[in-house]
């Protein structure tokens, strides 16, 4: 009988086979099986090496794609891979400005913000929600709610503009599928559930980490897509996970790991963890607001944004949210009313914004929407769910008018709703064309299964 020598000794903890077992024939069929396992481990482990080597000399270079794959797995934080890597990023890339979408979550009361002044079908509909004598003056017969006093000067300087009359035959008075369609720019199985201002970023060409970002714990639903948005409370928060004493290292061994490898991601990586760096400049003390400019509510938000642009970050689009607007009672129109508080915070966080960007404002516009507008008609202290709402425009560049796009009255509504006079999709493609000069084919791609017709909303 031929005998096995076996380069592994019978167990590596017991010399004795007998202790194995009780029975001797047993003792000796374990020592085997772990000789065998040992070998086969041995073997495998060798393959993979000779495996490893090889592809090394194929690629021509030290690290292989599966100790690159091991690599990124192990540091697989939210800014050095799953941000950075699908961001594309350029951290030197042109400027060309920014647009910020904000959204109120509830269904904005349209008509409690900019309204026709002594229009006989609101005086009989809504007379308990009428704008008080204290409105401001607006273009072609309209006015403006005393709300928006914080914005005032924007608005004498042609800034601050008002589109009435907004929506889409695709959205119904649900929030949650209106609201949907308004981010996703059309329905989910139109756009593959993919946000309008993702794909606005296809448009945009290559940019930072900081291109994309959504203020909030959560990503909207307009920043989902294929170029890694970042979703941010502040700017303090952006940084990788992990004890603080091991981070110094492991954004060293990132760099380590991501350098020399030949492949196209060492960019994007390398040029994550400068914007990530540039995070960390930023927060490395107190954000100090251009002199007399103070943020509340709100306004935190708008101050991450301010310490972005300011920083250099070069944000391209980026959203804030803001609830409270589904005024079903107590809507309160006028001075001390529910909503008249939260239009003057909205506004006033608006204008620190402007105020703190100073000469960087020139190239920023805020559009303000809502998943609807809502019924002409009073509930008594409120108003129900509706269509026709109003998209509020804040720019750098000066407005063709204070009051844009389609108005026709109110003589035949909709069912008892303001009519759809300018469909969402068409102010919003107007609005990014006017920041970014996009082309019409352009903006086309950004909204699925619709023609765009441009609106004139620029000077």
């Amino acid at each position: 009988m031929e005998k096995t020598v076996h380069s592994f000794p019978l167990h590596p903890e017991c010399p004795d086979v007998r202790r194995l077992a009780d029975h001797p024939a047993e003792a000796l069929l374990r020592a085997e099986a772990d000789i065998v396992a040992a070998e086969s481990a041995a073997e495998a482990d060798r393959h993979r090496r000779l495996e490893d080597l090889e592809e090394a000399q194929q690629d021509g270079r030290g690290v292989t794609r599966r100790t690159f794959v091991a690599g990124a797995a192990a540091t697989a934080t939210a800014l050095a891979t799953a941000q950075f890597v699908t961001t594309s990023a350029s951290f030197a890339a042109t400027k060309t400005g920014t647009l910020i979408h904000v959204f109120l979550y509830g269904g904005l009361d349209g008509l409690s913000l900019v309204a026709p002044d002594n229009d006989p079908v609101l005086a009989k509909a809504r007379p308990d929600l009428l704008l008080g004598n204290d409105s401001l003056a607006l273009g072609r017969g309209f006015k403006l709610t005393s709300a928006f006093q914080p914005l005032e000067q924007w608005l004498k300087a042609g800034q601050l503009g008002f589109i009435p009359a907004v929506s889409d035959e695709r959205l119904s008075r649900s929030h949650f599928q209106a609201a949907d369609a308004c981010n996703l720019g059309g329905l989910p199985n139109e756009t593959g559930g993919r946000g309008w201002l993702d794909s606005l970023v296809d448009a945009l060409g290559k940019g930072t980490a900081f291109r994309s970002v959504g203020i909030g714990s959560t990503l909207p639903r307009s920043l989902v897509g294929t170029n890694g948005a970042l979703s941010i409370n502040n700017v303090g928060s952006l940084r990788l996970n992990g004890d603080e004493k091991y981070r110094a290292a492991t954004e060293k061994a990132i760099r380590g790991l991501f350098t020399g490898i030949n492949h196209p991601v060492q960019e994007a990586v390398l040029d994550g963890m400068g914007a990530l760096a540039t995070a960390q400049r930023l927060a490395a003390r107190p954000y100090q607001p251009a002199a007399g400019v103070k943020y509340e509510g709100v306004g935190s938000a708008f101050q991450q944004l301010a310490q972005l642009i300011k920083g250099g970050a070069n944000v391209r689009v980026a959203t804030v949210g803001m609830g409270g607007y589904d005024t079903h009672e107590n809507q309160g129109t006028r001075d001390g009313g529910q909503l008249h508080r939260r239009l003057n915070e909205l506004a006033t966080a608006m204008a620190a914004f402007f105020t703190d960007l100073g000469d960087r404002a020139a190239d920023v516009t805020v559009m303000v929407s809502s998943e609807f507008g809502r019924r002409v008609a009073s509930n008594s202290g409120g108003t129900d769910h509706g269509h026709g709402g109003v998209v509020t425009l804040l720019s750098g560049r000066k407005l063709a008018g204070s009051l844009l796009g389609t108005w026709n009255g109110l003589n035949d509504l909709d069912s008892g709703d303001v009519p759809e006079y300018n469909n969402m999709f068409n102010v919003y493609g107007s609005v990014a064309q006017g920041r970014f000069g996009l082309t019409n084919a352009e903006v086309d791609k950004i909204f699925p299964r619709q023609k765009y017709t441009p609106m004139k909303l620029y000077a």
